[in-house]
């Protein structure tokens, strides 16, 4: 049963269990997780700071791991993942964190932020469980991120169902998120946005990778029933009239970073 809160935007166990999904059949569809985990890491050439202890939140499989290759000075780097199938450190929800406040010098998130249903919640519990001074570098999804397939959905849906579901979950908008890191107790927030635009064949094989990649719609509001076959052909037909002169179909993700201290003086 989906969690009944009405201000509970995602179905936590929908969301978990896409996750596990996702980890029988990881490395089908894990480049876009390995590029901002990279971009991540290189983040850290830039600070003259080193930090012993380190959590990775969601970490799938250890990604982040294998390519932060010593960097930050880590000694020793603690992996959560809502996903037993992932074999973290730490099965945990970013926002249902065990750890006692204080405890890490950083913390690292690869692209597992946007998934939760009470952000700020999820904000003030990492700052609270970095040390004094710790610092926060977070990758999320943001924006303009899959407007294309939404709004296909969208148009297919009004057009064979005479009405239109939330089959994209919505996404934070990058101007408010440094106010939300503020807000929450961090100091010195810096918010940066850049596009990553992915080419298919055909939008089937966006919605497939996005499967793949535990990303399916997750949302305590949607539609528990199949879709409709009619309704999925009109939406990639849609989607795919949009085919550049190679006949490939853009997938736009907008990832935002998130970089912040935890003030010197806990809040």
């Amino acid at each position: 049963m989906a969690d009944q809160n009405p201000l509970t935007l995602f179905d936590r166990r929908a969301s978990r269990r896409f996750r596990e999904r996702a980890a029988r059949r990881w490395g089908e569809a894990d480049f876009l997780v390995d590029e901002v985990a990279e971009r991540l890491a290189d983040r850290l050439d830039d600070v003259q700071r080193k930090f012993p202890l380190a959590l990775d939140l969601g970490s799938r499989g250890g990604v982040l791991a294998r390519t932060l290759n010593g960097r930050g000075g880590i000694e020793a780097l603690i992996e959560t993942d809502a996903a037993p199938g992932f074999h973290p450190t730490v099965v945990a929800e970013p926002d249902l964190l065990p750890f006692k406040p204080a405890t890490f010098d950083l913390i690292l998130s690869v692209l597992d932020l946007h998934r939760v249903s009470d952000l700020p919640g999820a904000l003030v519990q990492l700052r609270q469980t970095l040390k004094p001074d710790g610092l926060l570098l977070a990758t999320l999804f943001a924006g303009e991120t899959l407007t294309e397939l939404r709004r296909a959905w969208m148009e297919a849906e009004l057009i064979e169902q005479g009405g239109a579901g939330m089959r994209v979950a919505p996404f934070a908008d990058p101007r408010d998120l440094g106010a939300l890191l503020q807000r929450t107790g961090f100091a010195v927030p810096v918010i940066d946005s850049d596009a990553i635009e992915v080419s298919y064949d055909s939008a089937f094989k966006l919605m497939r990778d996005l499967r793949a990649m535990g990303e399916a719609n997750a949302m305590t509001e949607r539609a528990r029933n199949f879709t409709r076959r009619g309704t999925l052909l009109h939406a990639i037909e849609i989607y795919d009239a949009a085919a550049g002169p190679d006949g490939r179909v853009t997938a736009r993700f907008e990832i935002v970073t998130l970089t912040a201290w935890a003030p010197l003086q806990a809040r």
